[in-house]
């Protein structure tokens, strides 16, 4: 089955994603994981060609990180790790990514580790009401009591619609950063996890969620279409993507932190993020969570970047399962 725009106005959306004027931002933070390798993402993927293959022409924009002031030890207060150095780099980043999307940018984040997520939407609020598209094999929807590791990467997306420590829920006051119904979540497969570490049940929420359960059952594109007109419904200002690469199939992403069985294939993710991106509607996007370490041959990095590299060409042709 071919790509189709299923309704879209062909000619406008064209329009508008050749207008998209791609910066990158190397933002390789793993305060909200641990120091393993994460931070190298942004290198791997931009050694692989990235920056060629979105067509950017800027110079990549590197987010100063504090990674130093990392430290093994929960917070007593917040109960997670890191809460104060997160909360400090987020202010950071945030003002970057503001900074890109004033000059008319799409501002394409490569972190590190899913927390840098905290300062991208506590800058979007600080503009008006974002929507955020969350493409993730977890949750995120941790109560750091609840998180056995205490890693903020474990409850970003919980954090940033406003549950979690006071010091990082509300930078700047703007709690919460994202409003539950402007979230969009897509391919979870972590449910078993959840309930046995007593998680925060994401489906108790009014975020609409299409786990992998619903994807394989519906396919990517009736998924896909469901996400765009939701997010094409919203009064909104826009939307921010976030794709941790672990959302796709282990066996041909193995090179992640919390490895689970199943998961998306690349046409799939191509498929989803084209079609968001011709809306019209994405401020940008973040890539994390993949882990250079992992792939000694580099094959994985390669493979991440050409599959980026279609999802932003509006020419490729693919077929989607």
């Amino acid at each position: 089955m071919l790509y189709s725009l299923n309704g879209f106005n062909h000619l406008l959306s064209i329009l508008i994603m050749n207008d998209y004027d791609i910066e990158i931002i190397a933002a390789p933070s793993i305060l909200g994981l641990k120091p393993n390798g994460v931070e190298h993402l942004a290198a791997s993927l931009l050694a692989a060609g990235l920056a060629d293959l979105v067509k950017s022409r800027h110079h990549v924009i590197h987010a100063p990180t504090l990674n130093k002031l990392y430290n093994h030890q929960r917070d007593l207060k917040a109960n997670c790790l890191n809460t104060i150095p997160i909360r400090n780099f987020s202010i950071t980043l945030g003002n970057i990514v503001l900074n890109s999307i004033n000059k008319q940018c799409f501002a394409l984040v490569l972190g590190g580790d899913c927390s840098i997520l905290i300062g991208i939407l506590q800058a979007l609020k600080t503009k008006g009401l974002y929507g955020l598209i969350f493409i993730d094999a977890h949750a995120d929807f941790y109560e750091p009591e609840k998180s056995i590791t205490g890693e903020v990467a474990d409850m970003d997306l919980a954090i940033v619609t406003g549950r979690g420590p006071e010091s990082l829920i509300n930078i700047n006051n703007q709690c919460p950063y994202v409003k539950d119904e402007h979230v969009v979540h897509i391919g979870q497969r972590d449910w078993e996890e959840t309930k046995k570490f007593g998680s925060q049940d994401i489906l108790q929420t009014s975020i609409p969620c299409f786990d992998l359960g619903f994807i394989k059952k519906n396919g990517i594109q009736q998924t896909t279409n469901k996400v765009v007109q939701h997010i094409k419904n919203l009064p909104i200002e826009g939307c921010w993507i976030h794709f941790d690469t672990d959302v796709l199939a282990d066996e041909i992403n193995p090179a992640v932190e919390y490895r689970l069985p199943g998961g998306l294939q690349f046409e799939q993710v191509e498929y989803c993020l084209r079609n968001l991106l011709l809306t019209g509607k994405i401020a940008g996007m973040s890539v994390t969570i993949f882990n250079p370490t992992f792939d000694v041959s580099g094959n994985i990095a390669n493979n991440i970047v050409q599959s980026m590299g279609k999802a932003f060409d509006l020419n490729f042709a693919q077929s989607v399962y």
